[in-house]
């Protein structure tokens, strides 16, 4: 039962809040901060403090939690990959720092594997850095990267989807061995490795000199990341973002990226709960909230729905569903668009590679699945 103001605050702009089925996803707010979290902010509230300082000192606590040398808050995880690739380029010079992002007389190729190359690779390019491919569509080898590494690479960047390991992808192992042979950086996207614990910071434990975290699938606000890394890595992502732009008077690509001080206190408590919860409950609970629609949308000729089961990063169990045109009188973007349509909207997607529909419960209030369920089900129904 959904509480009689839901979504009044934005129904007063004239704009039309939606049911979150789809997950953790930027276009529809990231996340709901976690009560310890709120509470974090709403302390935090109280007083001033020079960011330079907060940065260095929160940094430091959720280095310590999380066993990483150092780490670092920014804007969000596509901040941190910006950042990185700055401070690749630039390091702790500040006239390149101010020169950027015209990258003259600098190393400025990052080096990506032709098969890992995805949505936020974008990031990577916004300090002035020019993405080069190495490898082919089919695999990647060490001989790939050897030649590809050249007297302008700044960093070799690796992209970790732990879900669904890539064996025909060179190995995060082998590409730090041969990088750091010759005396490059290697950096990793990891934003959504967060579970199980051991993978959280671990490619920087395994040599890596630099990894994001998106802080929103811990309960932090959306717009907050971790940078994890060196000692070394992480003092120079500090020195081309905003805080330094004002602390150091040293003009950085960094500025536009705030963070408030509350929102720094808000990854602090996010990444304390992270590491210290009953993570069997959560799970456990995930798995039952799923459960629950595929229970109420099983057996309904033309769709066919199925729990995943994988528990590994920030979007653990929801469901698979396809549409069999032919029986149902739909397909499946026509269930997407109708999901929508209702009142109030649910919002899911279909990838463009993919031809079923996923749903997840990270966005879903309280009893909010069972509207999901029972909507999917009245739409079945109205159309046999």
């Amino acid at each position: 039962m959904m509480a009689a103001d839901w979504g009044d605050i934005y129904k007063e702009l004239g704009a039309v809040p939606v049911i979150n089925a789809t997950g953790s996803v930027t276009m529809l707010g990231g996340s709901t901060p976690i009560p310890e979290v709120k509470e974090a902010i709403d302390k935090a509230d109280g007083a001033y403090i020079p960011l330079m300082e907060l940065q260095e000192r929160a940094g430091a606590a959720i280095a310590r939690m999380v066993d990483v040398p150092a780490a670092y808050i920014t804007s969000g995880a596509g901040s941190a990959l910006m950042l990185a690739t700055a401070a690749a380029m630039a390091g702790d010079d500040d006239d390149r720092i101010q020169q950027l992002p015209n990258t003259d007389g600098m190393r400025n190729e990052i080096l990506i594997q032709t098969r890992q190359r995805y949505w936020y690779d974008r990031c990577l390019e916004l300090a002035g850095a020019k993405l080069v491919m190495f490898g082919s569509e089919e695999r990647t080898t060490v001989e790939d990267l050897e030649q590809a590494i050249g007297p302008n690479t700044a960093a070799v960047h690796y992209y970790a989807v732990e879900q669904s390991p890539d064996l025909d992808a060179l190995s995060l192992e082998d590409t730090i061995a041969v990088a750091h042979a010759r005396g490059v950086l290697v950096t990793v996207d990891a934003a959504g490795q967060i579970y199980p614990l051991e993978n959280f910071g671990k490619y920087v434990r395994m040599g890596a000199d630099f990894q994001c975290i998106a802080a929103k699938y811990l309960g932090a606000t959306q717009s907050v990341g971790l940078a994890f890394g060196s000692e070394e890595m992480i003092r120079k992502i500090g020195l081309q973002a905003f805080a330094s732009y004002e602390g150091r008077r040293v003009r950085g690509v960094g500025r536009p990226q705030k963070v408030d001080r509350q929102e720094m206190i808000g990854a602090v408590a996010a990444v304390r709960h992270w590491m210290t919860m009953n993570h069997e409950d959560r799970l456990a609970d995930t798995e039952q909230r799923s459960r629950l629609v595929l229970g109420l949308i099983s057996g309904i000729p033309g769709l066919r729905a199925e729990l995943i089961d994988n528990v590994v990063g920030h979007q653990p169990y929801g469901l698979n569903m396809w549409v069999d045109a032919s029986v149902a009188g739909f397909d499946i973007y026509d269930l997407r668009d109708k999901l929508r349509e209702g009142d109030p909207p649910i919002w899911t997607r279909v990838r463009d590679e993919d031809d079923f529909i996923t749903i997840h419960m990270f966005g879903l209030n309280p009893g909010e699945d069972r509207i999901v369920g029972e909507r999917i089900a009245a739409l079945f129904n109205k159309g046999s």
